[in-house]
């Protein structure tokens, strides 16, 4: 995988927290699917922390669903604890970075996250304090996304990246399920599984996949990368690919593999 900015990732995520729930639909979906998870694998859970909370959305469901517990967010946008702690005032909001979480060993009986482990540069250290703040019998829940997501807009790129000799593609890369894999089974968890599965997004054309990405904080995050798609003439060479090779008569598809994952602690 590809190197990762976290300050262009952490500012992209601070100044879309304001519109991020209202263009993250497959986002949300992954949350419906993670909630039914902890419904089935989760008892009562005294003390439970979201990393990569967003604007609070999971933890909002978990609230009602099991009302008693203490409810704890990180994440390493400030906006977007700011407007989780808008949205949930039972909840205690942190900015703080996945692979260095402010909290004891052993705090939590529940950790979950969505939709944020691909914007690290590798997943053992996250995987490993996840673990660390489980308590005995603690339950990780989380969901990513892997390799094959936006594999269209990244195919239309790397083509028009062609078209004009060139042949190094700089945009970054998640993570394969093997790799989840290795890092939950490194981080010291008695049981673990993955699974991997794909959603996909339909959007009118182009420009407006484009910037259904940028209001969820969601753009390049290589440290490579320049502003946009490299300019004007090759952007519009990768809308011009992207329609052409991936069109279709209800708009243009946006695929997302959804890698979920669980870890048990001993």
């Amino acid at each position: 995988m590809g190197g990762i900015d976290r300050e262009k990732v952490k500012g992209s995520f601070h100044r879309q927290a304001k519109t991020y729930d209202q263009y993250a639909r497959v986002q949300k979906r992954v949350v419906a699917n993670l909630l039914d998870q902890v419904r089935k694998e989760v008892g009562t859970p005294g003390r439970i922390l979201d990393v990569g909370c967003g604007t609070g959305k999971l933890l909002a469901e978990l609230h009602r669903l099991h009302p008693e517990a203490q409810l704890f967010g990180a994440d390493l946008a400030l906006g977007m604890c700011i407007t989780a702690g808008a949205h949930l005032a039972a909840g205690a909001f942190v900015t703080a970075d996945a692979e260095s979480l402010p909290f004891i060993d052993g705090a939590f009986n529940l950790v979950t996250s969505t939709s944020t482990y691909q914007w690290l540069p590798a997943l053992d250290h996250a995987f490993a304090e996840a673990r660390r703040v489980l308590a005995p019998g603690g339950i990780f829940l989380f969901a990513l996304f892997g390799e094959r997501t936006l594999f269209e807009l990244k195919d239309a790129h790397y083509q028009a990246l062609k078209r004009e000799g060139e042949v190094e593609d700089i945009t970054h890369r998640f993570f394969p399920p093997s790799r989840v894999e290795a890092a939950l089974a490194g981080a010291g968890f008695d049981q673990w599984r993955v699974e991997s599965t794909l959603e996909v997004e339909l959007h009118a054309d182009v420009p407006a996949l484009l910037k259904s990405l940028k209001k969820i904080g969601a753009g390049n995050a290589s440290p490579r990368a320049s502003a946009g798609l490299y300019g004007r003439k090759r952007m519009l060479a990768m809308m011009d690919i992207y329609q052409e090779k991936y069109g279709t008569t209800d708009g243009i598809p946006a695929t997302y593999e959804v890698i979920y994952g669980a870890g048990r602690c001993p």
